[in-house]
């Protein structure tokens, strides 16, 4: 999980997937004010472990022609790793 560059205090998971939003909003410390900005690096990883599911259920592991089957479960994938994301996206200091 993400820790403050300045005082080394950690992020919770609800802080940073609230920041998340439609803007990747800046992220304030608690405990010494400073603002961090996800790297765009981390805008990419968000996008990958989103989308991610969807290509290998449509690729890989379509047992049988059930579309609905399908849709549920990569769905279900996705929104298993967009809120794990948190876990792996960092953050900079904004200057």
């Amino acid at each position: 999980m993400q820790k403050c560059i300045k005082c080394n205090s950690q992020f919770g998971w609800r802080k940073i997937f609230q920041s998340y939003k439609w803007t990747y909003g800046p992220l304030e410390c608690d405990n010494c004010g400073s603002i961090h900005k996800i790297a765009i690096f981390g805008r990419f990883t968000v996008a990958f472990l989103t989308m991610l599911p969807f290509l290998i259920v449509q690729f890989f592991l379509i047992p049988s022609d059930n579309v609905f089957l399908t849709i549920g479960g990569s769905g279900l994938m996705a929104t298993v790793c967009f809120l794990l994301s948190p876990f792996v996206v960092r953050y900079k200091e904004r200057l």
